[in-house]
């Protein structure tokens, strides 16, 4: 079996869903580091506590340490005297989605774009 394909067609998709942000689509939007402190991140904190009306949005999730996670617990920044280092926001294009829930084959390297 061939590890990569060549399209030789198009085909639109005229409609796509937006798609919920799960723990590894905000890790790897965030680079795998933690939001409050710039450490290597492990979990997914809501910015704004979902115990206190936080939505589950692309906008209210960051990648957190484990540690700043549970010092947070659910309190809001403006309590505590903390800061964002990054803003979350939606990822760009379905790309950014797909490329973070798959990991590439090796042999696609040579055929991806950097």
């Amino acid at each position: 079996m061939p590890h990569v394909l060549c399209l030789t067609r198009y085909v639109h998709v005229p409609y796509r869903r937006s798609l919920t942000p799960t723990r590894r689509t905000v890790l790897a939007r965030d680079g795998h580091r933690c939001a409050y402190c710039a450490g290597p991140a492990d979990t997914v904190d809501h910015v704004h506590p979902r115990s206190r009306g936080g939505t589950h949005s692309w906008t209210n999730v960051v990648a957190a340490c484990s540690r700043c996670n549970h010092r947070k617990a659910d309190r809001l920044l403006a309590e505590i005297g903390w800061q964002l280092l990054v803003t979350p926001a939606h990822p760009r294009g379905p790309v950014a989605v797909l490329g973070a829930a798959v990991r590439p084959h090796p042999s696609w390297m040579a055929y991806l774009a950097a």
